[in-house]
């Protein structure tokens, strides 16, 4: 049974207008009983009542999301099921360079720690105690 009853879209909605996340890119992917797909980009979404207010959260769509990512992304779609595949910019941090480089900052570099790899050491650490 498809249980997509929109109750993500709270926190979407939060994380969007605390500007911690501006989601510009998106699909929609449903799989019917028959095993049909349909594909619906997020700007697409407003004929859709139980995912349009998905619309509203979008600032721009950049069609960042590829038909390959799509397909390797929907592969373990099961009947009767949906999932959203979205690009999403963590916009939390944006002021940060900005306020390094007015402060004669230099910033180095950034980079993303996969939430795996955090996962990873906070057990070792807990193995260490």
């Amino acid at each position: 049974m498809n249980r997509f009853a929109g109750a993500i879209l709270p926190e979407l909605r939060r994380l969007v207008e605390h500007e911690t996340i501006t989601i510009i890119d998106g699909m929609f992917v449903s799989m019917d009983a028959a095993g049909v797909k349909t594909y619906l980009e997020f700007d697409e979404l407003a004929a859709n009542a139980a995912v349009a207010p998905v619309t509203q959260l979008l600032d721009r769509t950049e069609d960042l999301i590829s038909d390959e990512d799509v397909k390797e992304l929907s592969t373990g779609l099961q009947p009767n099921s949906s999932a959203a595949i979205r690009a999403v910019e963590y916009t939390g941090m944006n002021p940060l360079p900005t306020s390094i480089v007015d402060a004669d900052g230099v910033l180095v570099e950034t980079i993303r720690v996969p939430a795996t790899a955090v996962e990873e050491v906070l057990a070792a650490i807990s193995q260490l105690d």
